[in-house]
């Protein structure tokens, strides 16, 4: 069966998932994906990755500011789902999209949407899978493909494909690594669709259920009274954004890569304990913090060697959880 196809996506993680589609040679009838934003020191309109991949590979794009009748952009949410109700799709593709998929839409595809979600459902349900898997310490993560229902990522999983979190593992890194599941798990889902005509689900459990908030820039800020473990976690999930914050000389630093040192220190959190040509190290509530890259306010990410040779960084020197108003780029 030749199946008629639309995906709706924005950010990397989609446009990963429709060229690992596209490459396994389906036909992608519509792409949906948010307005161009505006972005950069000029503040110009971005399009999508999303949008560029389509736009590049001629695949017909929507951009629908909302797909909700009753909302804030009705007419622009009716010339939509009037369009996708004209194309009568199969399927539609749903990953990392960022509207709200009313179940008009929902019900509009012949079998219905399926969304490329990355955790292993139940666990961390919502916005930022990655980024909590990473700073609560998971060992694992990974794909689920799931039937979309009205629900918060609660629809019934067709198939699920573990990754393993190392202990180097950034959000950064891990997000590549889970892109490239993603679009190597949604293509098996439609080869199977296309060959079978259906796909079978389970539902998911009411057990181990987790949720993912939305990443809020106030979290960058380390609080040192913390385990050094825990700042070490959350240094690697907030990486890349928004960036990992302590505050030294009245100036907000952003520490990009750390690791825990154990024992005790008897120093108050957030003392400078030692200064290398590699690294700074930090006492915490338990432990201590070995930075190894840091960024100031409007430099570049730098090893800690480089860092030193333009902000002075001394032993007895202490490292605040405020964060004053200036901020690095």
């Amino acid at each position: 069966m030749t199946l008629r196809i639309v995906f709706a996506g924005t950010p990397e993680f989609a446009q990963t998932a429709l060229a690992a589609i596209d490459a396994a040679g389906f036909s992608v009838e519509l792409v949906l994906t948010q307005p161009d934003r505006p972005a950069g020191r000029g503040m110009k309109l971005q399009a999508s990755p999303v949008k560029r991949y389509a736009q590049a590979h001629g695949m017909p794009i929507a951009q629908p500011p909302s797909l909700r009748r009753h909302g804030k952009y009705p007419e622009e949410a009716t010339a939509a789902i009037e369009q996708l109700r004209a194309l009568a799709p199969d399927v539609m593709v749903v990953a990392a999209y960022g509207l709200i998929l009313p179940q008009e839409v929902l019900d509009l595809p012949r079998y219905g949407c399926l969304n490329i979600h990355g955790s292993l459902l139940p666990r961390w349900r919502g916005a930022a899978p990655i980024h909590r898997a990473i700073e609560s310490g998971d060992a694992e993560t990974g794909i689920t493909i799931m039937q979309m229902d009205a629900g918060l990522d609660t629809g019934a999983m067709i198939l699920r494909e573990v990754e393993p979190i190392g202990p180097e593992d950034t959000t950064s890194t891990l997000h590549d690594r889970m892109a490239a599941l993603g679009g190597k798990l949604i293509v098996d889902a439609l080869r199977q669709l296309a060959r079978d005509g259906h796909l079978p689900s389970v539902a998911q459990p009411d057990a181990g259920v987790t949720y993912a908030e939305k990443i809020a820039k106030h979290e960058a800020v380390l609080d040192w009274r913390r385990p050094a473990q825990a700042l070490a976690r959350q240094v690697r999930a907030f990486d890349p954004f928004p960036g990992a914050l302590g505050t030294v000389h009245a100036t907000p630093v952003k520490l990009w890569r750390a690791s825990a040192v154990s024992g005790q220190t008897g120093a108050s959190p957030g003392t400078v304990l030692e200064v290398s040509a590699d690294a700074i190290v930090i006492a915490c509530g338990e432990g201590a913090l070995r930075v190894t890259e840091c960024q100031k306010p409007g430099g570049r990410r730098l090893p800690v060697r480089e860092f030193l040779a333009g902000f002075t960084v001394a032993a007895g020197d202490v490292f605040a959880s405020g964060v004053p108003d200036a901020k690095p780029d």
